[in-house]
Order: C-alpha cells, then structure tokens, then sequence
C-alpha cells in the first residue's frame, strides 16, 4: 500500500491516487502549473489587450440585438463578478443565464437578484423538470460513483448550450479561470460531468422513470459540432486580466450586497453537502485540497493557512443532521435510506459504461493544439 505523502509546494496528496512527486517532493499539478499554464497564461495589461480584440468582434456582432453574449451564472463569485466585469468594464450587454436545478440557497438567489438588479440586467432562468432531476440524483446515490453532483452539472451547461443553438447566439462567456482553478480535480474524484453515456447506464440501472425532459448533451456535440461547425464560441474572460478572488469578492460585498459562500460551489445546498460531507466522508476526497492549491499556485493563500484550514472538516458537525434531513426530504426518501447509499460499497466510473477513450483522445489533441492546458487525469 502506498504510503502518504503530500505535497511540499501545494497541499494535494495521496488521496489523489495518480499523483506523482518528483525528487524534490513537488507534485506533478504543481509542475504542470509551471509547465503548461503559466507560460501561455497573461492575466495583465498584455492578456487585457490581446482579449479586447475578442470584445470588440462581441460588440460588432451584437448590433441591433437586444444582448450580445450569454453569462451564465450560479450565484457563486466567479460568475457573479464576470457578470458585473462584462456589463461595467468591458462594456458588453450580456444576458445573464440561470439554470435552477431545485438546490439554490438562499444566498444564492440573493446574490444573483442584487447583481442583476443592480446591474439592470435581463435574466433568463430554465428551471429543470425536478421529478427527472430528482430521479436522477437518487440513481447515482445509489450507484456509488463518488460523482454524485453530474446530473445538477449536466444540467447547467447543457441547458445553456441548447438555449444558444437554439437562439443562435454565437458568444458565451464563463466564469471559469485558472486563478482559482489552475488545479483540476482528480478523475477518480469527479469524472467528465458531459458523459451521457454514463448517465443513461446509471439511470436505466438505477432509476425508476425515463428522462423525456432532462437537458442530455454528448462530447462531441458541445465539443465539436457547436464551437466548429455552428460556430459558438466560449470565453474565459478572467483568464486575461488579473483577478484576485478574496479582493473580487469584497467588491461584490461593498458594492452588491453580495453574501459570502463558507466554500466556493456552495451556492448550491445539495452541491454544499456533497462536497463538504458526502465526498470526503465516504470516499477520503477533499475538494478542498483541489480549491486551496489552486489559490496557493496563484499567490492567494499560503500553503501554511490551507494546511491549517484543513484540520477541520468543511462541515459543520452540529448541523450535518439537518442537512441529511433536508436533502433527504428534497429527494423523497428517507434519512435511513440515504444513510444506506452512504455506506454502501464504493464504486467509480469504471464500474459503469463510460467514454473516457473519447476524452483522453480528444485532450491529447487539445494539448497538442494548445487549445487546453493542464486536465484531469
């Protein structure tokens, strides 16, 4: 059995199964970091100049319209501080997308009606069918799979992905940045949300109901067929300019009324105690880890704060019982029987038909192009 080891630069260890350390104890996300992102990676006065040729085509190809680009947003500080950087600075009129999986909290549904009210924008929320939704989450509770939050995650993009093909809008911008999410989460830990093929083998097992309205998208849809051939493009503006998430966060406090998250992804109550129970409890994997070293690479946190944050859980031990309740209440079952999908056997994507082959080719040549840095793995 291997023995534990984690990493002296960042605070990934061998809870990631696939990790390497080289001679000098650095792990292999850290020197992928410095190898393929870092290099090609401006988020200064060069990256701001070199995307605003990119927002001035947006403009240009939004005249006349009533909006010019989508953003979708959860209510999380990534995509709520894009939407006000998008609409303040760089002058664009965006729509700002919601997908309402059944799970937003409170603070979630406050932080997105402030900005957008705020802001004077148009939002368009798509709310899932929730008895398919529901259905459906319970099937991957029960398969074992430490992925449990695929389906709220295959909803999102996939929803917005549909209502761009649909409307025929050309421009979508995401709040995803590698200021806070230069380290991937581990494949083991949360599999390719996109893969319908795993979703239909764990629901035709698992499931009790077909999905006629559930929003299924495949790879090579999202991947190739909108970006090539109809010619929707996705923007990663946080990527070109600095962006500092504790610093964008108090701007959004002062000046939005914005309520702080314990932990980022916790805009969603069911995403809240996967990530800060469900994972870690049941299958050793701390999220955390992932978020913390992102931020330590990137001159956020030191490696000494996250070390010590991670002394204690992400939840809160007094109230982990209301949360079994209420997510076992949302999901129609009870407490004991959510308690039996925790402990039973664990399982990974493997165990299920997948298409993992398509994924690892088409990142080779995505890195090979170099039209994606880093990945899991």
């Amino acid at each position: 059995m291997r023995s534990y080891q984690v990493c002296v630069n960042c605070v990934m260890d061998t809870t990631d199964s696939k990790i390497v350390f080289n001679e000098d104890g650095i792990c292999d996300h850290c020197l992928t970091f410095e190898s393929d992102i870092v290099p090609y990676w401006n988020p200064n006065d060069v990256g701001i100049k070199n995307f605003n040729s990119t927002v001035e085509a947006i403009k240009l190809a939004g005249k006349g319209k009533e909006f010019d680009c989508i953003i979708g947003m959860s209510g999380g500080i990534d995509s709520s501080y894009l939407v006000y950087l998008a609409k303040e600075k760089l002058g664009l009129r965006p729509l700002v997308f919601h997908v309402d999986a059944g799970w937003n909290s409170q603070q979630a549904v406050n932080n997105i009606e402030q900005i957008v009210d705020r802001l004077d924008l148009d939002l368009y929320t798509e709310v899932i069918n929730w008895e398919e939704m529901k259905d459906l989450q319970l099937s991957f509770l029960k398969s074992g799979v430490p992925h449990i939050d695929t389906p709220q995650d295959h909803a999102f993009f996939a929803t917005m992905y549909r209502f761009a093909a649909k409307h025929g809008i050309k421009h979508i911008l995401t709040g995803g940045n590698y200021s806070t999410e230069c380290v991937r989460n581990p494949l083991e830990w949360m599999y390719f949300q996109s893969d319908s093929t795993q979703i239909k083998d764990i629901q035709k097992k698992f499931g009790t109901r077909k999905l006629k309205q559930f929003p299924l998208t495949n790879v090579i849809w999202h991947k190739i067929w909108l970006p090539y051939v109809r010619g929707i493009k996705l923007y990663r503006p946080l990527d070109f300019m600095p962006y500092h998430k504790e610093e964008a966060t108090q701007f959004l406090v002062d000046n939005f009324g914005y309520q702080r998250y314990a932990q980022k992804h916790f805009e969603s109550r069911f995403t809240r105690f996967y990530e800060s129970y469900w994972l870690p409890e049941k299958f050793g994997y701390d999220t955390r880890k992932v978020q913390y070293s992102s931020l330590i690479l990137t001159g956020q946190m030191t490696r000494e704060e996250a070390l010590d944050k991670l002394k204690t859980p992400a939840y809160d031990p007094q109230t982990i019982d209301e949360d079994f309740e209420y997510v076992a209440n949302k999901l129609g079952v009870t407490v004991d029987e959510l308690k039996a999908y925790f402990n039973g056997p664990n399982k990974t994507f493997k165990d299920y038909k997948n298409q993992q082959f398509l994924y690892d080719f088409g990142a080779k040549i995505m890195r090979a192009l170099r039209l994606e840095k880093g990945g899991k793995r």
